[in-house]
């Protein structure tokens, strides 16, 4: 099992303990998503699935607070935000702007990419290394910025 599974089956037992509801009912939605993904794969879990996993949920979250804004329910809007923050403790820091631009910048070089159908050998070299830093729809989007 991976490390990172193995400690959010571990923070379930302390939010229990805490008594807090938003974290307890989040971790175990992750456990049970980290669970199925295990039998849909047919093996125990590396860090890199556990963590493509906690990406959809955030996203999922993030996504669904979007939403719920939009239509006036800011208590479910507050409830996904909470939730998406619990998620962001077991992922990895967020690349800021600059970074993510200077690692854009090194794809494009190292791949010698040079026009927009170059995107898919930039985006090869760029997601392996940003995984679970950035929302692979900002670097698609900064890519063809950079590309065009």
């Amino acid at each position: 099992m991976s490390e990172l599974a193995e400690r959010i089956r571990n923070d379930v037992k302390a939010a229990m303990k805490s008594g807090d509801r938003t974290r307890l009912s989040t971790l175990r939605l992750l456990a049970s998503e980290l669970h199925n993904r295990r039998i849909e794969l047919g093996r125990d879990l590396t860090d890199d699935d556990a963590m493509e996993v906690l990406t959809r949920a955030l996203k999922k979250r993030r996504e669904a607070e979007e939403v719920y804004a939009q239509r006036g329910r800011e208590d479910r809007a507050a409830t996904e935000a909470a939730e998406a923050a619990v998620i962001e403790e077991y992922l990895p820091e967020r690349l800021d702007a600059a970074a993510l631009d200077a690692l854009i910048d090194e794809a494009v070089a190292a791949s010698g990419a040079s026009t927009a159908k170059d995107m898919g050998r930039v985006m090869g070299w760029l997601m392996p290394r940003i995984k679970g830093r950035a929302d692979g729809a900002e670097v698609s989007r900064k890519v063809k910025e950079r590309l065009t």
